[in-house]
């Protein structure tokens, strides 16, 4: 089915009157376009791996909404023209005028999934709930994952780069204590965390922003058949909340791993290190390798930690350091 997509030109000042004008007319899902950064507030829980550059604001933007071709769309425009004439009495919004075109009506929620097949990080087989096992499998660590609607299917380089680390670290630690405990900071789809189960820790300590990570943590462990008495997951923020440091206890864990952006990692160093037991391994990524010097400076000036080693795969690094 093709519905019909209408643009109106306006300006940032009159986007949120002109959104709520068309929710009372019964249009919803509106789309907003503009060159406003999006605040503090607005980004968190939103798991973006960098900030696109935005052009200077100029003040206009465009709302976009859509009508369905079989019903009176003549009708509801003119409603939508007379309602954006009413506006203007007491604001600007702009020259409101109002351009047509045509989408198919796609399920956008899950339309990624023809992009995500099963593949391998070393001897890990990384492989989506909806598909079959593929050949060659046999030998191989399997993990099943269906993200959701959090951020994590694995196939993003920065999660690789996290997966051979806690591959290459935690056979190490268990070695000399069998209970490896893993602190899993921004889980996402807990992939990191089934990672490091299915390679031998004992238990997950996971946190995360966005709620929707912890029914993804929680149907992905069924999927993998990892009971949640073994990995715990709080929504709250472990840098700055109270409650959510008192739940993730003092120099408890054996490996941690952040897979976030640079500058909530060159944040979290400052935190996480009470919360690591001396000798513990912390395995970060999410850093753009043009944010590299500054994540190695925030850890190499903090007394805490040991920089180990740094990798790169494409144009993003990973940094690994040991609690001192």
């Amino acid at each position: 089915m093709k519905w019909k997509k209408y643009t109106l030109e306006t300006t940032t000042d009159a986007v949120d009157m002109i959104s709520a004008t068309l929710a009372e007319l019964g249009i919803e899902g509106v789309e907003v376009e503009d060159n406003v950064p999006l605040t503090e507030s607005e980004t968190k829980g939103m798991f973006i791996d960098i900030l696109p550059e935005l052009p200077p604001d100029d003040g206009t933007a465009r709302v976009s909404f859509y009508l369905d071709p079989e019903d009176a769309v003549e009708e509801k425009l003119s409603e939508v023209r007379e309602s954006l004439e009413e506006l203007r009495q007491f604001m600007d919004p702009g020259p409101c005028t109002i351009s047509e075109s045509e989408t198919e009506d796609k399920d956008w929620i899950n339309n990624w999934k023809e992009f995500f097949h099963p593949f391998t990080v070393g001897d890990i087989l990384i492989k989506p709930t909806w598909e079959a096992l593929p050949e060659g499998a046999e030998g191989k660590t399997l993990i099943q994952i269906d993200p959701g609607t959090a951020f994590g299917t694995g196939a993003h380089e920065t999660t690789q780069l996290c997966i051979r680390q806690i591959a290459k670290y935690l056979p190490e630690i268990r070695k000399k204590n069998p209970e490896v405990r893993v602190l899993d900071v921004g889980t996402g789809s807990g992939i990191l965390g089934i990672a490091a189960l299915k390679l031998g820790a004992a238990s997950v300590f996971a946190t995360d922003l966005d709620d929707n990570a912890v029914e993804a943590v929680g149907e992905n462990l069924k999927s993998n058949g990892l009971s949640e008495d073994v990995f715990r997951t709080v929504c709250g923020n472990l840098i700055d909340d109270p409650e959510v440091q008192k739940a993730c206890g003092e120099e408890c864990y054996d490996l941690a791993a952040a897979n976030i952006l640079a500058p909530v990692i060159i944040a979290l160093q400052g935190e996480i290190a009470r919360h690591l037991k001396h000798g513990a391994i912390f395995i970060t990524s999410g850093i753009i390798d043009t944010m590299e010097e500054k994540v190695v400076a925030a850890f190499e000036q903090n007394p805490e930690f040991e920089l180990l080693e740094v990798n790169h795969q494409g144009e993003w690094v990973n940094v690994t350091v040991r609690r001192m």
